[in-house]
């Protein structure tokens, strides 16, 4: 028998997809308003979470950095090499929940109209023209600049995994040719280059193919003791 493969996307045009919410609008447009707000929240808990390890790993290399210990060198690789795999893997969960956030806005975007219209399109700011130079200084001091808090959040971690790049090239004799080849710092380099290699390829990323799922119904009953069986016969 042959293997049923599995369904694949399906690009569909903007008629089809307004067929499909047709006469569904408002709800849908509440389930994207709550699920871009949840994708939000998870976006900042995973950049904490992130920060911690990353915080403590940094911690770590300079207490090494500052110590006298004997095996220094072997302690600071292992630490880059640790602060290099984490700071990528958030580099691409930011990359990740970005677009899992925008996904969700383009829906808001264009489910809106009909129910509330376009309110999250329409962007309100300040009218700066009639301002005098002191209060130009001022506002460019002190107003509201349309700045987005995630991009600048992945390019604090894009500047974390370069910085951790750095360290990592200090620390080891592997990259230093007037040394002799450290096979174990070359395995452990190699290995953190493969993970990271595993972050941005198919192993990383979100499967947007189809499925065929499998269901199973599980039984449940209760087990019939001898007395009831006794009083049945009876």
């Amino acid at each position: 028998m042959s293997k049923i493969k599995n369904t694949t996307t399906e690009e569909i045009t903007s008629f089809q997809y307004k067929r499909h919410f047709q006469g569904k609008e408002e709800k849908a447009l509440e389930r994207a308003y709550d699920i871009r707000k949840f994708e939000i929240d998870l976006y900042w808990k995973r950049a904490a979470y992130f920060w911690a390890f990353i915080g403590a790993t940094f911690a770590g290399f300079l207490a090494i950095q500052a110590s006298g210990a004997q095996n220094k060198q072997d302690l600071s690789v292992i630490l880059s090499c640790l602060g290099v795999v984490f700071s990528f893997a958030w580099l691409c969960v930011n990359k990740g929940s970005k677009f899992w956030q925008e996904n969700w806005e383009k829906h808001v975007d264009i489910l809106e109209d009909k129910v509330t219209g376009p309110l999250y399109k329409v962007v309100m700011h300040r009218n700066v023209e009639n301002y005098d130079g002191l209060e130009r200084v001022q506002e460019w001091m002190t107003g509201p600049s349309a700045l987005s808090a995630s991009k600048i959040n992945q390019l604090i971690s894009l500047y974390m995994f370069i910085l951790w790049v750095m360290l990592l090239f200090y620390s080891s004799e592997a990259f230093r040719f007037s040394q002799n080849l450290n096979f174990h710092y070359c395995i452990l380099i190699g290995l953190t280059t493969v993970f990271c290699g595993f972050f941005m390829l198919k192993l990383g990323r979100t499967y947007r193919g189809g499925y065929w799922h499998i269901a199973e119904l599980r039984r449940s009953r209760i087990k019939p003791t001898i007395e009831n069986d006794i009083k049945k016969q009876g």
